[in-house]
């Protein structure tokens, strides 16, 4: 596995490769490896000639307040394991080089970036626009790999993707989860072992609703009251941001079902924030 962390020598990487009709694909991650992200590497090794893998803890997605510090970080092993899975690149550049002094350019995408998340995270999705577009420009890849435990980001990507005329598929590979349920996440490992069964709260409840939407007997309105108050029964649960129905593209909140419905929550327990969401076919 090739190590590469200047942004012009990735380029011109990919430029050869691409010069020789080899298919490129892109996973990006954040590090803090797991089976989810080891998912999105063998889906891509499946399709691709090439893969290269990126880990960039990315600042500028990150809040005043929120854990960019202590975010989980194991470079060592997450090379182990990438190297492991057939990864021919890993694109692993350092801030400055990624944002380089003088940098001014915002990518956003209007609407999407503030529901759900975004209502909970102001100027998060346009730090992950952002850092997206420049891996697409900088890897050039085929196809980009994206779990959907991160729904919000799958769908914000195809937009910019749409809407800028990008060169790149967006492929969004289904959520991987423990045993137990839960949705794997590097956030996993801030829980106590209290706190990590309370969450599987999260996993009974989206599973309980999807079979109550398909009985058709609650309509969008009744049921987001359902998933609530179904989730404050955990009284780990320190905050409860969104619990609802919602429109699959749009991510607006649905007042009648469609045939794609999109069941999502967020919420913390003690001061780690979790994500998850089901797509409930009619």
């Amino acid at each position: 596995m090739e190590t590469i962390r200047t942004p012009r020598i990735m380029q011109e990487t990919s430029k050869s490769h691409l010069l020789k009709s080899r298919t490129l694909g892109l996973v990006p991650t954040m590090g803090a490896l797991h089976e989810g992200h080891l998912s999105l590497v063998r889906r891509a090794r499946d399709e691709n000639d090439i893969i290269t893998a990126s880990i960039f803890v990315n600042p500028i997605q990150f809040g005043p307040g929120e854990d960019f510090e202590r975010y989980p970080r194991d470079i060592e092993h997450d090379m182990e394991k990438l190297e492991k899975a057939g990864v021919h690149i890993l694109f692993m550049p350092d801030i400055k080089a990624v944002y380089p002094e003088g940098f001014s350019t915002n990518v956003k995408v209007s609407g999407i970036s503030e529901r759900l998340c975004g209502a909970f995270r102001p100027g998060h999705f346009d730090g992950v626009a952002t850092v997206v577009c420049k891996l697409f420009n900088l890897v050039k890849p085929t196809r980009a790999y994206f779990g959907q435990k991160d729904f919000q980001q799958t769908v914000l990507v195809n937009r910019m993707v749409k809407d800028l005329n990008l060169d790149v598929d967006v492929v969004t590979c289904p959520t991987v989860r423990e045993d137990d349920g839960l949705a794997m996440s590097s956030r996993n490992a801030y829980l106590g072992p209290e706190e990590r069964s309370a969450a599987t709260v999260i996993c009974r409840t989206l599973q309980a609703v999807s079979k109550m939407i398909k009985a058709g007997d609650v309509g969008p309105a009744d049921m987001k009251k359902s998933l609530e108050t179904m989730l404050k029964k955990e009284p780990l649960i320190s905050e409860l941001q969104y619990a609802g129905v919602y429109d699959t593209r749009t991510l607006e909140e649905l007042a009648e079902y469609k045939k794609e419905n999109l069941l999502a929550i967020a919420l913390k327990i003690g001061k780690t924030r979790l994500i998850d969401n089901l797509i409930v076919e009619l």
